[in-house]
């Protein structure tokens, strides 16, 4: 039989039992659509979660001081440590693992004014590459430099939450904010940012100023000593590089203030990086998990197209004889069931996956929560799909195409449907 007149035929054997058609496809259609939406839900959980923590900072890390635990040097456990001004000086020399090594000084409930208002804001004082590795972009002017910090200059970088409360729609850049009663100049205003983690508050609510002026304007309060700093910051060369830079960090802190670099009580470490790895194990596993749900489903639907089928010779035992008596071959039986199953598989498969990408499309035009980037389906799961899809039409095609083709026409002319 021509490919043409099989197409033909086969087409026209599915529109006049079109319910059952109709019904079989339905199990495949929705198999697909399962994996599609299941796995494009997982990748938008991963990659909404992945935007949030570029967010909060590029792969780094937060340094904070503790308490000791363990004897080390001849110095007793329990000791309180805190972090001096120069330690991220012999730190970042000793750990060739951390592209970044920054001090941070905070001063919390700092009182604020301009012309306009006041407010009570944190005020934050680091090394200028802190707005990179803080993923601090500039919406106006610009964030403060080396030469501010070399000559200590009172200049100041606000949030777009601080600027609001400070100066509401007015223009700030160049105007003057009084901290703690000493005069600043606006040089810059933050890029408003989605933030859903921290450390010490959203980084819109705060004023950012050079650390050499942080340290001399607003110094640590008693009973800390003038020269402590808040936390360190750093950042390894590498992904790859975490383990060893977070180990260095600790090695040489441990040097500077005698403990012992495996006391995990002294110094605490929230490693951005860890937190990452972790959470893509959780959210993949999820995926590979409604993957799997979605496998089932679509299996499912081809046990579904088999047992059509099969339904389908057995009504048609007379007709698959009566074929074999006129010359027909057992081949080309086999070749239109087979053809039959496998339209049925791929046309309702085809249309699952549009279906799949057309509901991606319009529930990603609905907002989305912060962590979520909506459903984004991937061109990996779409060809595994249709691979599968293929393993499946062969599977519920060759059985009942088989079983066509073994009938005994003497005996399916002899055939009563419903005997």
């Amino acid at each position: 039989m021509a490919l043409k007149d099989l197409l033909s035929d086969t087409f026209h054997t599915l529109w006049s039992h079109k319910l059952r058609t109709l019904l079989s496809m339905f199990g495949i259609a929705w198999g697909m659509v399962s994996i599609i939406l299941m796995v494009a839900a997982g990748e938008g959980l991963r990659v909404g979660q992945q935007k949030q923590m570029q967010n909060f900072g590029k792969d780094i890390m937060i340094v904070f001081a503790g308490r000791t635990s363990m004897q080390a040097g001849g110095m007793r456990a329990g000791r309180p440590l805190n972090w001096r001004d120069t330690d991220y000086l012999q730190v970042a020399q000793e750990s060739p693992a951390c592209q970044y090594v920054l001090p941070e000084l905070e001063g919390d409930n700092t009182p604020i004014r301009s012309r306009y208002n006041n407010a009570t804001l944190l005020v934050v004082g680091s090394l200028p590459p802190f707005a990179y590795i803080r993923s601090i972009d500039v919406a106006q002017g610009r964030f403060y430099d080396w030469g501010d910090q070399d000559h200590g200059r009172r200049v100041a970088f606000l949030g777009s939450e601080a600027k609001k409360q400070l100066f509401a729609t007015r223009k700030a850049v160049g105007e003057t904010v009084w901290i703690k009663d000493l005069p600043y100049t606006v040089i810059g205003v933050m890029r408003d940012k989605s933030q859903n983690n921290s450390y010490d508050g959203f980084d819109v609510n705060k004023i950012y100023i050079p650390f050499s002026a942080m340290e001399r304007d607003l110094p640590p309060k008693p009973p800390e000593l003038p020269n402590t700093v808040s936390h360190l910051l750093a950042t390894p060369k590498s992904v790859e590089e975490d383990d060893n830079c977070q180990w260095q960090l600790r090695r040489s802190l441990a040097s500077l203030h005698r403990f012992d670099p495996r006391d995990r009580q002294a110094v605490s470490i929230w490693d951005t990086v860890e937190e990452a790895r972790n959470f893509r194990v959780v959210v993949d596993g999820m995926k590979y998990f409604l993957g799997a749900v979605g496998l089932a489903t679509l299996f499912l639907g081809g046990l579904g197209v088999m047992n059509v089928m099969l339904v389908a010779v057995r009504e048609r035992t007379r007709e698959i004889g009566l074929r074999k008596a006129v010359g027909a071959t057992s081949r080309s039986v086999l070749q239109q069931f087979f053809m039959e199953s496998m339209m049925v598989v791929f046309l309702s498969g085809g249309i699952g996956l549009g279906v799949a990408y057309g509901l991606c499309g319009l529930i990603d035009l609905i907002p989305m929560p912060a962590f979520f980037a909506g459903l984004i389906p991937t061109l990996r799961s779409a060809l595994l799909s249709f691979a599968l899809l293929g393993a499946v039409a062969v599977a519920s095609a060759l059985y009942p195409a088989h079983r066509a083709a073994r009938v005994d026409p003497i005996e399916a002319l002899r055939f009563e449907p419903g005997g």
